[in-house]
């Protein structure tokens, strides 16, 4: 299993819906509202690239509302 950490930059007032958006993508186990330069952080747990490529790509950044991301794969220190 990996993991992922993607921030989220937000279109003015869209921030709940884009929370919203996420909590019903299976992948996502944490969401948080963060301050700063990022609206939102979420984490996603993949089974596989391909699984990881279709949450990221094909769902997240499909998002209504969802301006920038930037994802940080946790790798194994």
């Amino acid at each position: 299993m990996s993991t992922a950490f993607v921030l989220f930059k937000c279109q003015p007032q869209k921030e709940l819906g884009v929370y919203l958006a996420l909590l019903e993508i299976d992948n996502v186990t944490e969401t948080h509202v963060a301050y700063g330069e990022y609206d939102l952080v979420a984490r996603v747990d993949f089974e596989d690239e391909v699984q990881m490529a279709n949450t990221l790509i094909g769902k997240m950044r499909a998002i209504p509302g969802v301006q920038k991301t930037e994802t940080l794969i946790a790798v194994e220190a």
